[in-house]
C-alpha cells in the first residue's frame, strides 16, 4: 500500500524536488550576497554616517526575488491543498480505482490512513523546507526593516500549519465531493476563508496587547493635521522596532484628542482654517516657522501625550507557535472527520 501510494505521487514529488532545487539554488547564489552586504556596509554604518543610504540600498536590492518569495510562501500551503490535497482521493473515486484497493484485504482506514501520512508529511516537509530557506534569505533585510509582524504569513512556521490544514481539508473535500475540480474550489475558498477568519478576527486576541503612555516628541516628518470637528491630531507614528501597532492615539489625561479650539489657541501662529473647515499646519524652512511650530508643539505636549497600543517584538514567535497550532488543530479535527466518514459511510461508494 505504501509503495503503491508513493507510485501513485511520483509526479508531484518530482514537481516538489524541482520547486525546491530551484528555490536553493536562487537562494544559495543570491543570499550570501545580502549577507555580506549587510555585514560589511549596513551593520557599520553608523561610523561612517551613511545608516540611511545603507539601509535604503538593501532592502531595495533583488526586489523581484522578495516579492517572488513572499507571494511563494503565501500561495504554496494553497497549491498544497489544491494540487495535492483535493485530488488525492476524489481522483480515486472518479477512476473507480479505489475498488481494486479494496479488494486487496485493505481496510478503508489503512487506505486513508497510509495517503494521509505519506503525502501529508511530504506536504509538511517542502513548506517546512521552503519557509526556512526563505526566512534565511530575508534575514538581512529583516533585521534593517524591523517589521517582522508585516510579514508574519511568510517567515517562521506558519506556513507549515496552513500547508497541514490546507492538505487534510483538500483529502476531505474530495472524499465529501468525489469530483477533482469542485472539491478543488472548495479546498482554495475554505483556505483562503480560514486565513482570512484567523488573520482578522483571531490573531489580534491571541495575547492581550500592551499599552503605554509616552511624550509627544517632534521627530522627521511631524506635522500637525486637524481634518474633523472631534479634534483629531495626526503625528509620526512611534517607532517601536518589530511591533505590532494596533493603535497609535494622541489624547489627553481624560482620554481626550484635541479639539479644533485647541488647535487654534495653542498653534495660531502656524494653523490656517480655510473655507472647509481643515485645520493643517507645516513648519517650513522659514526660521520664524520652525520657531513658531517649535512653540505650537511645545503648547500641544504640555497638555496631551501618545497612547499607543501594541504587541512586542518578544511576542512575536509566540504568536508564531499559537497560529501553527491553532491550523494544527483544524487539521486534526478535518482529519478526524475524513476517518468518520470513510468508516460510516460505505454507501457512498459503491459497497
Amino acid at each position: 500500500m505504501i509503495r503503491f501510494t508513493s507510485l501513485q505521487f511520483r509526479i508531484q514529488v518530482a514537481i516538489a524536488v524541482g520547486v525546491l532545487v530551484l528555490v536553493a539554488i536562487v537562494v544559495a547564489i543570491t543570499g550570501p550576497n545580502l549577507v555580506h552586504f549587510y555585514d560589511t556596509t549596513v551593520a557599520n554604518c553608523k561610523s561612517h554616517g551613511d545608516c540611511s543610504y545603507a539601509s535604503k540600498a538593501l532592502t531595495q536590492s533583488d526586489s523581484f526575488l522578495q516579492s517572488a518569495f513572499g507571494e511563494l510562501l503565501l500561495v504554496l500551503p494553497a497549491l498544497v491543498g489544491i494540487f495535492w490535497g483535493a485530488p488525492l482521493i476524489a481522483r480515486e473515486f472518479e477512476a473507480g480505482t479505489f475498488r481494486l484497493v479494496w479488494t486487496q484485504s485493505v481496510t478503508r482506514r489503512r487506505w486513508l490512513a497510509v495517503k494521509l501520512g505519506i503525502i501529508g508529511l511530504t506536504s509538511m516537509a517542502v513548506a517546512g523546507l521552503v519557509t526556512l530557506m526563505v526566512s534565511w534569505w530575508f534575514s538581512p533585510i529583516d533585521k534593517v526593516t524591523k517589521v517582522q509582524f508585516a510579514s508574519f504569513d511568510e517567515r517562521g512556521i506558519v506556513a507549515i500549519g496552513y500547508a497541514v490544514f490546507a492538505f487534510d481539508f483538500g483529502v476531505a473535500a474530495g472524499l465529501l465531493i468525489r469530483r477533482t475540480v469542485p472539491a478543488m474550489f472548495a479546498t482554495l475558498v475554505a483556505f483562503v476563508g480560514a486565513r482570512l477568519a484567523v488573520t482578522y478576527w483571531v490573531r489580534p486576541h491571541l495575547l492581550a496587547p500592551v499599552k503605554t503612555a509616552m511624550p509627544l516628541h517632534i521627530v522627521f516628518g511631524t506635522s500637525i493635521e486637524q481634518t474633523s470637528s472631534t479634534g483629531l491630531l495626526f503625528f509620526q507614528p512611534v517607532n517601536i522596532p518589530n511591533a505590532w501597532i494596533y493603535s497609535n492615539e494622541v489624547v489627553n489625561n481624560s482620554g481626550h484628542a484635541p479639539t479644533v479650539q485647541f488647535l487654534q489657541s495653542a498653534c495660531h501662529s502656524v494653523l490656517s482654517v480655510p473655507a472647509n473647515g481643515a485645520v493643517q499646519g507645516v513648519p517650513t524652512p522659514n526660521q520664524n516657522a520652525h520657531t513658531a511650530f517649535a512653540e505650537c508643539f511645545t503648547n500641544v505636549a504640555a497638555k496631551f501625550h501618545q497612547v499607543v497600543i501594541y504587541q512586542p517584538a518578544s511576542r512575536y514567535w509566540a504568536f508564531q507557535w499559537y497560529e501553527t497550532a491553532i491550523f494544527f488543530g483544524l487539521a486534526v479535527i478535518v482529519t478526524g472527520f475524513s476517518f468518520w466518514w470513510v468508516r460510516r459511510r460505505p454507501a457512498q461508494y459503491g459497497q
